[in-house]
């Protein structure tokens, strides 16, 4: 309990600022005996209150967002329940290979969105970037209820490759999506997934802390920083479940 209770609330910390918090809580799992699909199923349940905690930590970003919200946010809840029934119906091995090569592209996409965006902003009226927005949100989202690893970078990248918006206010909206996708996906979980109840509740409390204090900390971070921290973390995330394969 010590054990994913400390590394649940540095995940939450670390979601909150850059994304990528279950490369600390999803070995833990595992290393606590966890079977991988089960791992995967109660890491997106318990941690779905970190990005809560974020959300409200950071909701003076989310301020003049709400249409964009209306919009996108029930297409994360759609793409979260389509991964999470995806997870439950395929077989752990297809589980191990298909997610390094996501973490990475969406690593990539990030370090690179800033270059992206210009080319889309400039042939994309103002008005149509959110429509534009929700094909990489629906991606991004199905990802996310298939495996939390890395969902924060995900959704990052998803939508700032389209919409022309500070990284800060970016980051907000991320963690808003995510926790849309995420608690689509625990529904799905709590009715039909393999969840180990005997961690959930020492995981959740700690994620939800860790998500405020990150939130609180990460409208401090110098933009430029927290984008290469968010690219770290992502390529982090890929080397270790490639060397798994």
């Amino acid at each position: 309990m010590a054990l994913v209770g400390g590394a649940a609330l540095l995940a939450g910390a670390v979601n909150a600022i850059a994304g990528g918090g279950s490369l600390i809580t999803f070995p833990a799992l595992v290393a606590a005996g966890l079977p991988p699909v089960v791992a995967s199923a109660t890491n997106t349940l318990a941690l779905t209150p970190g990005y809560l905690g974020a959300t409200i930590a950071q909701r003076k970003d989310l301020r003049g967002q709400g249409k964009r919200a209306a919009l996108l946010l029930p297409i994360g809840a759609a793409g979260g329940v389509v991964g999470a029934w995806l997870l439950l119906h395929t077989g752990a091995r297809a589980f191990e290979i298909i997610v390094p090569f996501l973490l990475l592209g969406a690593a990539l996409l990030v370090a690179s969105q800033d270059k992206l965006r210009k080319r889309l902003v400039s042939r994309v009226p103002a008005h149509r970037a959110e429509v534009l927005a929700t094909i990489p949100v629906a991606l991004a989202s199905i990802y996310g209820g298939y495996f939390g690893a890395g969902m924060g970078v995900m959704a990052l990248a998803a939508v700032g490759v389209v919409l022309d918006e500070t990284l800060h206010r970016l980051n907000a909206f991320k963690h808003a999506l995510a926790l849309t996708c995420n608690s689509a996906a625990a529904v799905i979980f709590l009715l039909w997934g393999p969840i180990d109840w005997s961690v959930v509740g020492v995981m959740a409390a700690c994620a939800l802390a860790g998500g405020a204090l990150g939130g609180a900390v990460s409208g401090r971070i110098p933009a430029r920083a927290l984008r290469w921290a968010i690219v770290s973390f992502g390529l982090v995330l890929s080397v270790v479940y490639f060397a798994k394969l």
